[in-house]
């Protein structure tokens, strides 16, 4: 009933967590089974160990959250030497979330990856890129293009590209992606936000700027994965903005596969399980054998 295929992987359901909302899964595995999902996304990995952003990381806002933690992580390296091994015990679909600052860094990554048992890799374009003056391979579809299809080259494992909402279009860049070789896409990534503390007369975020998500995103996510989707043949894992079943069954009607959790968790811990609960249940209801009879009728 809830299984779904995202690049010739099976996945017991849709819901799976997206990257730097759930670490590597030891944390939120003190509070349920963490098999019962469909996929965890790793935190963004670096070809070497980062400690992240200065000052603040995180600030609450109407709707939702901004963050400026900067892909704090251990390094690939580590990551395969001590958390995969972790990750791997907990028997469900393995997504390397990769992000770096040029494309050869995303390709010194991948390699590494290409050696271990993870199911998918997640290619984050949203980072800032050095060769493009610090703009992110995200914005521009011809620059993405380029990147993708030169990572494309090397990847042995299936390649899902994360696109940006702040994409000049989003919908070319979701064709340039595929073009490029992309087996598949997800979408969206944190908008560009700001806070200003009015009281120091200054930006809350040492980098001004940070990423804004949580539900106050949903209806412009929901608007570009549907939008994604009538475009493109492979498969979309949506995310943005989903605290609940509703939202997620919202997605699936939008022409979503795969569904990923991030806010959410910081919220509840236990939305990821709530939600596939609630899918079934609705399921159920509706007499829907199974949720590809729902995928994509909007």
């Amino acid at each position: 009933m809830l299984k779904v295929n995202i690049c010739n992987k099976e996945f017991k359901n849709p819901i799976m967590t997206a990257s730097g909302t759930f670490g590597f899964g030891e944390e939120y595995s003190k509070f349920y089974d963490i098999a019962k999902l469909g996929g965890i996304c790793s935190k963004g990995l670096t070809l070497n160990p980062r400690q992240g952003n200065d000052g603040v990381r995180i600030k609450e806002t109407t709707g939702g959250m901004l963050n400026s933690v900067g892909l704090q992580n251990p390094g690939v390296e580590n990551f395969i030497k001590d958390e995969l091994p972790k990750m791997k015990e907990y028997n469900t679909n393995i997504i390397a979330n990769v992000g770096g600052a040029t494309v050869e860094e995303y390709i010194s990554i991948i390699e590494k990856l290409n050696q271990v048992d993870v199911d998918i890799i997640e290619l984050n374009i949203s980072c800032p890129n050095v060769k493009h003056g610090g703009m992110a391979l995200g914005i521009k579809s011809k620059v993405a293009y380029e990147a993708v299809k030169e990572v494309k080259k090397v990847c042995k494992k299936p390649l899902m590209v994360k696109l940006s909402p702040n994409a000049e279009n989003i919908v070319e860049m979701a064709l340039s992606c595929e073009e490029a070789g992309a087996d598949a896409l997800s979408l969206i990534n944190t908008f560009q936000g700001m806070s200003i503390d009015y009281k120091k007369r200054k930006a809350v975020f040492d980098n001004i700027y940070a990423g804004f998500s949580g539900p106050a995103v949903k209806p412009m996510a929901l608007r570009m994965v549907h939008q994604v989707c009538k475009a493109c043949k492979v498969p979309v894992v949506g995310l943005g903005g989903i605290t609940n079943w509703e939202d997620a069954i919202e997605f699936i009607m939008a022409g979503a596969t795969g569904i990923q959790i991030g806010t959410a968790n910081f919220i509840n811990p236990f939305a990821p399980l709530e939600i596939i609960k609630g899918i079934e249940d609705f399921l159920i209801k509706e007499n829907i054998k199974d949720i590809s009879e729902i995928r994509g009728i909007v």
